[in-house]
């Protein structure tokens, strides 16, 4: 008998999860708009950002393939996937306002339909759009991010806006770590170089130190210049010196004076085993790099979130019409991203959590999502 109840609820379930005709419709509707919106949004910023690059790009004297395939068709999916959230709010804001005002969401609720159930479509909807913006910005937006940086480096801005890098610290190897003074990019030369080496009761082994050392680009080698090199053995020092000597390190001169955009062009994996090596180095850009792991994550999310806020603000008529739906939910969004951005910023210059950081935005808006469906009619 009770195998018989499971039976039938597991049937009532598939039942009401089925994909029905208004199903099909409201998800026609919620991804029709979406990409409409996108493309019209995309389509404007594209016109902009021509606009205010076209005299960078005439002047360098950039080629149309270049312009065309190398920078827009790699800066759009950018900004597509990077504003994913909006445009999905902004395109949930405005059809359902549109059946809200045809009186359909009242048609479907008189139905027998209950609210939640007409979400389903637009969960369905939202995953879709998530899981797309997911496997975007992990694994094909970081290369398109690459040839676009190269094409902005290259007829748009200088790729020398890399300065001397002041007091750099680094573990290399368990128990081995590196001292620079400075490091100047242009040259290649750090100052004032030392490497410490520690056994597993943190006394110190060895210790090298040069006057300057500088990277081979063709070796991928460092090279120690007026070095002297102290060993402990036994309770004894042994003092080494000379001219020149090679090392072998786990750093590059990129790490020193990256890009600030280079974050984005790193697919998952990349990301991954990045953060690893900068844990491994103590390094101050971790943070950095943890929340752009974490935003990954927590972006898509998002979709979800405001898709509920957008039907439970735009379901009910009110007397504002669309135009106040969409004012509303256009305030919400933008508060959105401004909060997220802020958050951001407090981790990486304060103490707060890179997690947190990225996923604090969700659960505050997680809430106001809750709210408005208990208002939301019935």
């Amino acid at each position: 008998m009770e195998r018989l109840n499971d039976k039938k609820t597991l049937g009532a379930l598939i039942s009401l999860l089925k994909v029905r005709r208004i199903d099909k419709y409201i998800i026609k509707k919620f991804l029709g708009t979406f990409f409409f919106c996108i493309l019209l949004i995309l389509t404007i910023a594209v016109v902009f950002d021509f606009a205010e690059k076209i005299d960078n790009f005439m002047e360098k004297q950039a080629p149309l393939k270049a312009i065309l395939f190398d920078y827009y068709l790699n800066f759009i999916p950018y900004f597509g996937t990077l504003f994913a959230p909006l445009f999905v709010f902004i395109a949930v804001i405005f059809f359902t306002s549109k059946m809200a005002a045809n009186t359909e969401i009242i048609a479907i609720l008189n139905s027998g339909m209950s609210f939640l159930r007409m979400m389903w479509p637009y969960f369905i909807s939202a995953l879709v759009i998530a899981s797309f913006a997911f496997f975007l910005t992990n694994f094909v937006i970081p290369g398109a991010n690459r040839r676009r940086m190269e094409f902005e480096g290259k007829y748009y801005r200088s790729s020398s806006r890399r300065v001397t890098v002041e007091s750099i610290h680094r573990q290399v190897f368990p128990n081995i770590n590196v001292y620079m003074g400075s490091y100047n990019p242009i040259s290649n030369r750090g100052m004032n170089f030392t490497i410490e080496k520690f056994n597993d009761s943190n006394r110190l082994v060895s210790k090298l130190s040069a006057s300057s050392v500088l990277f081979d680009t063709a070796l991928h080698k460092w090279t120690a210049i007026n070095y002297y090199i102290r060993e402990i053995k036994d309770n004894e020092e042994i003092i080494t010196r000379g001219s020149r000597i090679d090392t072998t390190l786990t750093i590059n001169p990129m790490d020193f004076s990256r890009d600030p955009g280079y974050v984005g062009t790193m697919t998952f994996r990349e990301l991954n085993d990045y953060i690893s090596l900068l844990r491994l180095q103590g390094s101050d850009e971790l943070k950095l790099f943890l929340i752009e792991k974490y935003r990954r994550f927590a972006s898509p999310f998002a979709v979800f979130i405001l898709t509920l806020i957008g039907v439970t603000l735009s379901s009910r008529k009110i007397r504002g019409g669309i135009g106040m739906n969409i004012g509303i939910g256009l305030i919400l969004s933008f508060s959105y991203i401004l909060f997220q951005q802020f958050a951001s910023q407090f981790s990486l210059k304060g103490s707060l959590g890179p997690m947190l950081a990225m996923w604090i935005p969700n659960l505050i808006y997680a809430v106001v999502a809750l709210v408005l469906y208990r208002m939301a009619p019935k």
